[in-house]
């Protein structure tokens, strides 16, 4: 008998939502994080000005003019790229879960 296996999918925390860590054993805290927001081209502005607030709340000490801002190749997207200093996983499902809210974002990576 043949056991197949989905390699497509990591296992995941118990009980874990999709913006919270799904692999905590992989994390190691505190750390720098570096992370890359893309939103479309045409409300960069207001992505900017939506992903500010989001980093503000959750780490105070957040300088707001390291992001930088990167357009797609196609120009149809926008890039914002900032490094964060983790302390803990609450910090990382708090960042996940408001950016999944957040309504210029189209995905973080």
């Amino acid at each position: 008998m043949t056991k197949f296996t989905n390699l497509n999918r990591a296992p995941t925390a118990p009980n874990a939502k999709r913006t919270e860590i799904q692999n905590p054993e992989l994390w190691n805290f505190p750390m720098d994080y570096p992370i890359s927001i893309i939103g479309h081209e045409g409300e960069h502005d207001t992505l900017r000005n939506e992903v500010t607030l989001i980093l503000a709340e959750i780490f105070p000490d957040f300088d707001a003019a390291s992001i930088m801002v990167k357009p797609s190749k196609t120009g149809k997207f926008h890039a914002l790229r900032a490094r964060l200093y983790l302390t803990s996983a609450d910090e990382v499902n708090r960042l996940y879960t408001a950016l999944d809210k957040a309504k210029t974002v189209k995905t973080v990576v």
